[in-house]
């Protein structure tokens, strides 16, 4: 697996140890990749942005993934925001019998739940208490990973961090209920699948992460920091799509940068208040510039720990936070410097602090 800490595998021998090809997703990647037990995790997630204001996150897990060390404990979360300002945070866990995930594509079962789809169109059921949701996905751009999706750490890659966009941006149809009053609307939204073998926080530091589209153009952009372990290592991601077609996506192109630093009063943990990924290539420019407008979440991982876990945590000073943003997405193109086109749209993005402060 070579020598590096930490890397993306990329090389024609990563391809061929995972079974698949440069460009080209199957649908058995976005099926179960883990058996659930514990040092594993798993999660299917989904996220939109309605035509109607509201803002909906939907993930299946096959346990927390900040207590990998459990075996298969089946938990779904549902994040919504109204439109008129109100938000509801919902998590629930359910038996392992209850769940089951097919291995030939995404077929995801958790009690009378489900996230099922085949790389382009998903459906997506759930409800927790009294917040309900039915989704309809379907993608407009195909599916895509960077390189294998695959990021190895250790002298020998023996742990793993794995990432799918399944889809990168596709066309919402959505109906929630709340109290028992429903709902419906259109949207944008997005799905990806992620996994793994060791704990994130053992081999991420942290992460920016974000998604959108303006005008023409939709765009994935990361920029994760390994744990100090693996040296820090700088792992970017960036996927530039323009009328539904990859147009730029080569890592070592990306530059990343943090502007209006501050220091989160909640989790304590610093924050830019824009986030700009520059991928340059020859003459040509891009730049995804999030502006960040008002937070919808600031949580603690602590904070979903119980009884002995927790105690834990607290003894080690674990302090990881979720932190997820709303604001402005700015996309620009620049060729030879001068502006050639420029968009601006919502967006939301996330910063997963799983370390401590660097």
């Amino acid at each position: 697996m070579g020598t590096s800490l930490a890397r993306l595998g990329s090389a024609p021998a990563d391809f061929d140890l995972v079974g698949i090809e440069p460009a080209v997703v199957q649908s058995w990647e976005d099926g179960r990749r883990t058996d659930g037990s514990a040092g594993t995790y798993e999660w299917w997630y989904f996220d939109a942005h309605l035509d109607d204001g509201a803002k909906l996150v939907v993930a299946f897990f096959t346990k927390d993934f900040a207590d990998v060390g459990r075996p298969l404990s089946p938990m779904i979360r549902i994040d919504l925001d109204l439109p008129d300002g109100r938000s509801h945070g919902k998590v629930a866990e359910w038996k392992p019998e209850e769940f089951s995930a097919s291995q030939e594509g995404c077929d995801v079962r958790i009690g009378d739940h489900f996230f099922r789809g085949d790389l382009h169109a998903y459906t997506i059921s759930a409800r927790i208490e009294n917040v309900a949701i039915e989704v309809t996905l379907t993608g407009d751009i195909p599916s895509w990973r960077p390189a294998t999706g695959h990021w190895y750490f250790g002298a020998e890659g023996e742990k793993e961090f794995n990432w799918l966009p399944a889809v990168p941006q596709g066309r919402v149809m959505a109906t929630y209920t709340v109290d028992g009053a429903a709902r419906s609307s259109a949207g944008v939204g997005y799905h990806d699948h992620n996994w793994g073998n060791a704990p994130m926080n053992s081999l991420i530091n942290h992460w920016y992460w974000g998604r959108g589209g303006a005008g023409p153009y939709a765009v994935i952009a990361s920029y994760i920091t390994a744990e100090k372990a693996y040296g820090n290592t700088p792992l970017p991601v960036f996927m530039l799509a323009k009328g539904g077609r990859v147009i730029a996506d080569d890592p070592a192109k990306v530059s990343f940068e943090t502007l209006g630093d501050y220091t989160d009063v909640t989790t304590g943990k610093p924050v830019g208040n824009v986030v700009r990924y520059t991928y340059a290539d020859g003459d040509d420019t891009y730049t995804a510039t999030f502006t960040r407008h008002r937070d919808l979440s600031l949580n603690k991982l602590i904070d979903s720990l119980q009884g002995p876990k927790r105690l834990a945590a607290k003894l080690v000073r674990f302090d990881g936070a979720y932190l997820r943003f709303e604001g402005e997405l700015r996309i620009e193109h620049l060729r030879a410097g001068s502006v050639v086109e420029s968009h601006t749209d919502s967006a939301i993005w996330e910063l997963m602090y799983m370390g401590r402060t660097q």
